[in-house]
C-alpha cells in the first residue's frame, strides 16, 4: 500500500465513507496516515466529588443516590441522576439516553468520565462516558485514546480503524531524515513515530514520536524558505517607482501624527520599492499599532506611480472593512485613484465588472480574499501585494502572480506577537520591520482576572456599557469532542445571556459550524451595532474590527495560550473609548494564576509572547492547542521553540555542506522541500 493510493483501497471504505473522509481533507492513504489526532483522551485515576474542577474532563466514582429520572420531551429527553461519595453529591445529565434508567435501576457503584460544568452555582457532569460496573474502568486506566478531527457522519472509531489498517499495510517512503540526523538527535524510527502519534502506549512514547515529526515539519519549512530566498534574491525590481510629494501632503492632513516606529517602517518600505530588487517584507506590530495605514501608504506610492496594488485579507468581512476604509480615505483626501472589491461571495455580474476594471487598469487598488490570485483575475500593472495575517503567502503564490507577467513587491502584515529570535527563523524569506509602539491617543485596555463567582457582576458591567452605547464580546473556549457540541454550548450560553440581559439588548452568537455567509452576516450585524453582545468561539480572533466594542469577557481563560488570549483581547481597545478585558478562570492552580497575571499586568504582545515561551510545558499538549501560527500541522512555535531553533541550525548546515540538497543522501528531503515550495504551500494557504 503506497502513499498515493486512494483510501478506497482500505477494507470497509466505500464511496459514501470515502466522501466523508474527503470532507476532512483525507483523499489518499498518505493523507490518512498524516491525519493526526487533534488530542488524546487520557484516562486518569478517578477523583472524589469534592476534588472536581469546573471546565475540566475528569473521572469520578460513586454510588447512585436515589432514583434515575427521565424528563424533557421526545425531541430532547434528559436523563439525570445523583452520584454520591463521602465528599459530596454530583448531578449527572445525559441527553437522548432514556435507556440508562433501566440499566442503572439496581443502583450500585459506577464510574463516570466527562466534562464538569457549573450551572447556577451547581457542579454538573454532562454527557459522561459510563463505566458500569465500575471495575470496567480499570481496562482503560492510564491509557491514551486518540480523538480525530471529524465531520458529520464520520465517527472517531471509523477513523481509528482505518488508520490501524493503513499502518499495517503501508510501505514507508517518507523517511526524509538521513541516518546521521536520526542518530544526532536520537530520533525514533519514522514508522514507529507514525504509529505512536496515532496510538501511543505512554505519554513518553507520544513525546518521542511528536519530537521527530515536528522537527521534520520545521526542517522542511525552513529549508523551503532558505532555498526560495536564494532564488528570489536574484529577482530584479521591474517597477519604475519614484517618490511622490502628494504622499507628504496626505500624511500632513491625517487627523493624527504617525509614530516614530511607523515613520521608520515607511522609510524601509519606500527604500525597498524604489530599489533594484523586489521587496519581500514583513510588518510585525501589536494589535492597534497602526500597520494598516503604513500598508496603505505603500499602496499609495504604487498607485500614484501608475501601478496597481492589491490587498489580500483572510476573511471576507475583513476584506470589506479594508475596502470601505480605503474608499473613504480616497474620497476624503481627494486622491485620484479607484478601489475595487473582489471576494468569493460576490455575484457573477459583480465579479465580471471587477475583473474588467482590474484587467483594463481602471482599478488602482484591488482589495479582496484569495479570489485575487485565481485564474480569472488578470492584472494590468500590479506592483504591490499586501497580505493581512497570511503568514504562509509563499513562493507558489508569487509564481502565480509572476505567471501573469509581473513580479510584484510583497508586504505581509502580522499582529501575531512572535519573539524576534523565532520571527527571524519563521520569516526567513522576508525582511522584518517592527512597529513597536502604539499611537499616543490609544487608551490602554484595563484587565482583570476573576473567578466564576464574578460572572453576575461582569454581566451588570456589560449591561452598563451597552446602555452607554458600547458593545461586548463573550468568548467561549472551543469544545473539541464534536462541532455539534461546540455549537450547542455557544447557542445555550447566548440564550441564557439573552434572558439575563432582557429584550432591549440583542445577543448574537458565532461558532465554527456556521457557513461563511452566516458568519459574515453576524459579524456585519455586530459591526453595525444591530447586535450589542456577541457570544463566540475563537473564530473572532482574526478578522473583525469593531471600534465600538469596549468589553471582552473570556470564559475558561485557563484553557488558552497567553498569545492567543492577547490576540482575543485585541478585539477591543480599537476605538476612542476606554476598553476592558475580563479573564474568567475556574482553575485554582498556582500555575494558572501566574500565567493569567502576566496578561493582567501587561498589554505588550511581544513581552507576553516571550513569557508564553518561558511558561509553556509539555503537559499543554494534552489540552486545547491554541497556537497554530504559520499553519503547521503539528508544530507549535511556542511549545516547540527549541525544536524550531534546532531545525534552523540543521538547515543552515545542510545547505552549507550540500547546496540545493543535490546529494543522494538528501534526495527524499529535497523532494519534500520542493513540494512544500510549490503545491504544498498553495494548498496550505488556500
Amino acid at each position: 500500500m503506497k502513499e498515493e493510493d486512494k483510501i478506497s483501497v482500505l477494507k470497509g471504505i466505500g464511496e459514501k465513507t470515502e466522501k466523508l473522509f474527503q470532507k476532512t481533507g483525507v483523499y489518499t492513504v498518505g493523507d490518512l496516515i498524516h491525519h493526526f489526532p487533534r488530542r488524546y483522551e487520557v484516562y486518569e485515576a478517578p477523583v472524589s466529588i469534592g476534588e472536581l474542577e469546573e471546565a475540566r474532563i475528569m473521572t469520578v466514582s460513586g454510588a447512585i443516590f436515589g432514583k434515575v429520572q427521565v424528563g424533557g420531551n421526545q425531541k430532547r429527553q434528559i436523563t439525570t441522576l445523583q452520584l454520591k461519595d463521602l465528599t459530596g453529591v454530583l448531578k449527572v445529565v445525559w441527553y437522548q439516553k432514556p435507556f440508562l434508567r433501566n440499566m442503572l435501576a439496581k443502583g450500585g457503584i459506577i464510574t463516570l468520565r466527562g466534562k464538569v460544568i457549573r450551572k447556577k452555582d451547581i457542579l454538573i457532569m454532562e454527557q459522561p462516558e459510563l463505566f458500569y460496573p465500575a471495575a470496567r474502568y480499570e481496562e482503560k486506566l492510564d491509557s491514551l485514546q486518540p480523538v480525530y478531527p471529524l465531520t458529520a457522519g464520520l465517527t472517531n472509531n471509523m477513523v481509528s480503524k482505518a488508520v490501524r489498517q493503513a499502518l499495517e499495510y503501508y510501505e514507508a517512503e517518507e523517511n526524509i531524515l538521513s541516518e546521521k540526523l536520526e542518530k544526532q538527535y536520537s530520533f525514533i524510527e519514522y514508522m514507529d513515530a507514525l504509529r505512536a502519534m496515532h496510538f501511543p502506549e505512554t505519554k513518553e512514547q507520544y513525546y518521542e514520536a511528536r519530537k521527530r515529526l515536528v522537527f521534520e515539519e520545521f526542517l522542511v519549512f525552513i529549508l523551503s524558505l532558505r532555498m526560495s530566498k536564494e532564488k528570489e534574491e536574484r529577482m530584479l525590481n521591474h517597477c519604475c517607482i519614484r517618490w511622490d510629494v502628494r504622499i507628504n501632503r496626505f500624511i500632513r492632513e491625517l487627523p493624527y501624527e504617525l509614530t516614530d516606529a511607523q515613520k521608520k517602517v515607511c522609510q524601509e518600505i519606500y527604500t525597498d520599492m524604489t530599489g533594484t530588487h523586489v521587496m519581500s517584507r514583513l510588518i510585525q506590530g501589536d494589535v492597534g499599532s497602526g500597520k494598516t495605514i503604513v500598508a496603505f501608504l505603500a499602496m499609495l506610492l504604487a498607485g500614484l506611480n501608475g501601478y496597481q496594488a492589491a490587498m489580500m485579507a483572510p476573511t471576507e468581512v475583513l476584506a470589506r472593512q479594508h475596502f470601505s476604509n480605503i474608499e473613504k480615505m480616497l474620497e476624503q483626501y481627494h486622491i485620484p485613484l479607484t478601489a475595487v472589491l473582489l471576494t468569493g461571495s460576490m455575484s457573477a455580474k459583480e465579479k465580471r465588472t471587477a475583473y474588467q476594471k482590474i484587467s483594463e487598469g481602471t482599478a488602482d487598488f484591488i482589495i479582496g480574499t484569495h479570489a485575487l490570485i485565481q485564474e480569472k483575475t488578470v492584472f494590468h500593472k500590479l506592483a504591490l501585494v499586501v497580505t493581512d495575517e497570511q503568514h504562509r503567502f509563499g513562493v507558489r503564490q508569487r509564481e502565480l502572480l509572476a505567471d501573469k507577467g509581473i513580479y510584484p513587491h510583497i508586504l505581509v502584515m502580522s499582529a501575531t506577537p512572535i519573539p524576534r529570535t523565532l520571527a527571524i527563523i519563521l520569516y526567513g524569506d522576508l525582511d522584518i520591520s517592527i512597529i513597536g509602539e502604539l499611537p499616543k491617543n490609544r487608551l490602554p485596555i484595563k484587565n482583570c482576572v476573576v473567578d466564576t463567582g464574578y460572572r453576575n457582576t461582569a454581566y451588570k458591567f456589560m449591561k452598563k456599557q451597552v446602555a452607554e452605547g458600547r458593545q461586548c464580546y463573550v468568548i467561549c473556549p472551543m469544545v473539541e469532542e464534536s462541532e455539534n457540541i461546540e455549537a450547542e454550548n455557544v447557542l445555550d450560553y447566548a440564550q441564557e445571556l439573552q434572558e439575563i440581559m432582557g429584550t432591549e439588548i440583542h445577543v448574537g452568537c458565532l461558532h465554527g459550524r456556521m457557513k461563511q455567509e452566516e458568519k459574515d452576516c453576524i459579524m456585519e450585524d455586530f459591526s453595525q451595532n444591530r447586535i450589542q453582545i456577541l457570544v463566540s468561539t475563537t473564530v473572532v480572533e482574526v478578522g473583525i474590527d469593531v471600534p465600538n466594542a469596549s468589553v471582552i469577557m473570556i470564559e475558561n481563560a485557563e484553557r488558552f495560550g497567553l498569545a492567543s488570549l492577547h490576540q482575543l483581547r485585541g478585539r477591543v481597545g480599537r476605538g476612542a473609548h476606554q476598553s476592558y478585558c475580563i479573564f474568567m478562570s475556574a482553575s485554582k492552580s498556582k500555575e494558572t494564576k501566574e500565567r493569567l497575571e502576566i496578561l493582567n499586568k501587561s498589554n505588550d504582545g511581544f513581552f507576553i509572547a516571550s513569557e508564553d515561551l518561558r511558561l509553556r510545558g509539555p503537559g499543554d499538549l494534552f489540552g486545547l492547542r491554541q497556537s497554530g501560527e504559520m499553519g503547521f500541522r503539528l508544530g507549535d512555535i511556542y511549545q516547540d521553540a527549541k525544536l524550531l531553533k534546532a531545525a534552523a541550525a540543521t538547515a543552515d548546515i545542510l545547505l552549507r555542506d550540500d547546496p540545493g540538497l543535490g546529494s543522494k543522501e538528501h534526495q527524499k528531503l529535497r523532494e519534500r522541500v520542493l513540494g512544500d515550495m510549490g503545491r504544498g504551500q498553495l494548498e496550505k494557504t488556500l
